[in-house]
C-alpha cells in the first residue's frame, strides 16, 4: 500500500474518501473545466494531465503545457512518491484562471498534509492576514503549548496586526507539535509557518528539531539576494617599478584629501576606519592607493590625529542621551496613510465659530436624567458626533469617497472616532451614527475607546467608515486645528475647545458673554467643492446652536 493510501486511510478529514484511491500510484489529480475532462496516466513515477479534447494539455513533466482561456478550477490531492520521497506534483485551489500560458513551475506550492524529510502527516499554520493592510504581524503570546490538543474554533494565539491585537482560531481538530515563532516574534511575514499540528499525538515528538523549508513557504516574500561583494583589486606589478609621483601638499586638509589617487575600494576601507588617505604611500598604478596599503596601515597599527579627532568625535555623539522606540504596528500604518493623504489628497480647510450655550444646556438636562435611569453621562463630544452625522445625512455629498472612475456616495452613515492611546491613533468606527440615540452613542464611544487602549480591537471595530471626528478641545484645550483626512474618506471635523467670550448686546454699550467652540472642516477638492463644504457646515452649525432639532 502506497503512503498516500496510508494519509487517506489514517486522516479523518479524509477517512470517507474510501474511493478516492483506486490505484497504487501515488499522485491523483482532478481538473474541473467548462468544456473538457482529463485522465491520468502513469509515466515515471510522475502523473501527465491529457485533457480529452485536446484543447488544454498539460503535461507535467516537462513543464511544457499550456492552457487555453477557458476558465478553469483546480483542486488536488497531493502525497509523495512512494518510491522516490519526494513532491511529485502539488496544486492548489486558485480561483478563476484567465488567458494566459501557465506551467506547473506557476502553480503556487500550498500544504495542507504534507510529508517531508521522513516526518509524518502534519499541517503546517501560516501567519494569517487579518486585515486587508497587513503584511506581516506579530505574536503576542500563545495560548496553546506544544503538546496540547486543540479543536476546530480554539484559539491558539494572540496576533498583533497593524492596526489590534487579533486573536488566532484553530482551523483543524488535532495536537499542536511545534511552535516554531513563540512569544514576542516580530516581523513575521503573512504566509510564514509559525506553527505545526499532527493528527496521533504520538507524532509529536517527530518535531521536536523541525525547521520549515524556506522554499516552500508560499507566503513569505523571497529574501532579495544578498549584494555582490566587489572584487578585490588585482594590481598587477609593471616590470619596471616606476617611482611614485609626489602627490601637492596643500594648505588645506580637504584639498589634500581630494588630490589622492585611491580606488574607490580604498577609499571607502579609509573612511570606516577613520584613516586619513594623505599618511599612506600608495603601491597601485601611478602610486594610486589600493585596498591592500589600506589594509597593511590598520595593521601596522599607526593610529594618528583623525582617529583621535573621530573619538572625541564620538565621545560628544554618545554625551547625547536618547532612547529609540521601536516603531508599533498601528504607528507604521499611521504614518504611511497620514503621508499618503497629504501628498495626494487636495486639502483645503474651511472654520466656522458655533455658540454652544444651548449645547451645554441640554447635556445638563440629559445627563440629570441619565443618572436617575442609572445609565452614562452624555459628552460634548457625543452630542458632536451626533450632529455631524445628521449633516452628513443633510448634505450627502460629503458623505462620499473619491476613485479614478468615479466619486463614491455612501447611504449608511459611519463616523470614525480618533482615540489616542500609548501605542498610537486609532479610529473606531460608529456605525449609523445617524439613527442612533445619543446614550447609546455615548456607550459605543466609551466601549469602543476602552477596546483601543487596551489594543484589543477587532477589524470591524474601526473598518468602513464614511467621515472622521477628531476632538482636541475638550480633552486637551486646543482651541483650534487642521486634520489631516482619513484616506479612503472626503472629510474630517476638526473640533476646538469651547471659550467664553463677550460679544456685543442690543444696546449700543451693551455686552453679554456666550461660549463658542470653533470647529474645522478639512476636505478633499476632488469630491467636496467650496459651496458644498460651506452648506455642510452650516448644517452642522445650525445642529449644535439649536440641539434641540438633534431630538426630532
Amino acid at each position: 500500500m502506497t503512503f498516500a493510501s496510508h494519509i487517506f486511510r489514517h486522516s479523518k478529514q479524509l477517512r470517507n474518501a474510501s474511493g478516492l484511491i483506486r490505484q497504487d500510484q501515488a499522485i491523483l489529480v482532478r481538473w474541473f473545466t467548462h468544456s473538457t475532462r482529463s485522465v491520468t496516466s502513469k509515466g515515471d513515477g510522475v502523473s501527465k494531465l491529457h485533457h480529452v479534447s485536446g484543447e488544454n494539455v498539460c503535461v507535467c513533466s516537462s513543464c511544457s503545457g499550456s492552457m487555453s482561456s477557458t476558465p478553469m478550477f483546480t483542486r488536488s490531492y497531493r502525497a509523495v512518491n512512494p518510491t522516490k520521497g519526494q513532491n511529485a506534483l502539488t496544486a492548489r485551489t486558485e480561483g478563476t484562471m484567465f488567458s494566459r500560458a501557465i506551467s506547473c513551475s506557476d502553480v503556487q506550492v500550498k500544504r495542507s498534509f504534507s510529508s517531508n524529510s521522513g516526518l509524518p502527516p502534519h499541517q503546517e499554520i501560516g501567519m494569517p492576514s487579518l486585515s486587508p493592510t497587513m503584511t506581516e504581524g506579530n505574536i503576542a503570546r500563545w495560548l496553546k503549548k506544544e503538546g496540547d490538543q486543540v479543536a476546530t474554533g480554539e484559539v491558539l494565539c494572540e496576533v498583533e496586526t497593524d492596526k489590534a491585537t487579533v486573536e488566532m482560531e484553530c482551523m483543524e481538530e488535532g495536537f499542536l507539535a511545534k511552535i516554531v515563532h513563540g512569544d514576542g516574534a516580530k516581523e513575521i511575514q503573512v504566509g510564514q509557518v509559525i506553527a505545526i499540528t499532527v493528527e496521533d499525538k504520538a507524532d509529536i515528538e517527530k518535531f521536536k528539531d523541525y525547521k520549515p523549508d524556506t522554499s516552500s513557504d508560499g507566503g513569505a516574500p523571497e529574501a532579495p539576494p544578498a549584494p555582490t561583494p566587489p572584487k578585490e583589486e588585482v594590481v598587477e606589478k609593471p616590470v619596471s617599478t616606476p617611482e611614485p609621483k609626489a602627490v601637492k601638499q596643500s594648505s588645506s586638509g580637504s584639498e589634500t584629501t581630494d588630490r589622492v589617487f585611491a580606488s574607490p575600494l580604498a577609499r571607502k576601507l579609509a573612511e570606516d576606519n577613520n584613516v586619513s588617505l594623505s599618511s599612506i604611500k600608495g603601491t597601485g598604478p601611478d602610486g594610486s592607493i589600493v585596498k591592500a596599503d589600506i589594509e597593511e596601515y590598520l595593521a601596522s597599527g599607526k593610529k594618528e590625529a583623525p582617529a583621535k579627532t573621530s573619538k572625541a568625535d564620538k565621545s560628544t555623539v554618545s554625551a547625547i542621551n536618547y532612547t529609540d522606540t521601536p516603531h508599533t504596528q498601528i504607528r507604521k500604518v499611521t504614518a504611511s496613510r497620514l503621508l499618503l493623504a497629504k501628498q495626494t489628497i487636495p486639502h483645503y480647510y474651511l472654520t466656522v465659530d458655533t455658540c454652544v450655550d444651548k449645547l451645554t444646556k441640554l447635556r445638563g438636562e440629559l445627563n440629570a436624567l441619565q443618572e436617575a435611569s442609572g445609565g452614562k453621562k452624555i459628552s460634548i463630544n457625543d452630542l458632536v458626533i451626533k450632529a455631524a452625522a445628521l449633516a452628513l445625512r443633510k448634505v450627502p455629498a460629503c458623505n462620499s469617497s473619491w476613485t479614478n472612475d468615479y466619486i463614491r456616495q455612501f447611504h449608511d452613515v459611519h463616523i470614525n472616532v480618533a482615540v489616542q492611546t500609548d501605542n498610537g491613533l486609532y479610529v473606531p468606527v460608529i456605525r449609523n451614527a445617524d439613527k442612533k440615540g445619543l446614550s447609546t452613542i455615548s456607550e459605543d464611544v466609551k466601549s469602543l475607546a476602552e477596546k483601543a487602549r487596551a489594543n484589543t480591537l477587532k477589524p470591524s471595530d474601526y473598518e468602513g467608515g464614511t467621515f472622521t471626528v477628531s476632538n482636541l478641545g475638550g480633552p486637551f484645550g486646543i482651541k483650534q486645528f487642521c486634520a489631516i483626512i482619513n484616506p479612503p474618506q472626503a472629510g474630517i471635523l476638526a473640533v476646538g475647545s469651547a471659550e467664553r467670550r463677550a460679544i456685543p448686546g442690543s444696546g449700543t454699550a451693551e455686552f453679554k458673554f456666550a461660549s463658542y467652540m470653533s470647529v474645522t472642516l478639512s476636505c478633499d477638492h476632488r469630491v467636496i467643492d467650496g459651496a458644498i463644504g460651506a452648506e455642510w457646515l452650516k448644517a452642522f452649525k445650525g445642529y449644535i446652536e439649536n440641539p434641540e432639532t438633534m431630538l426630532l
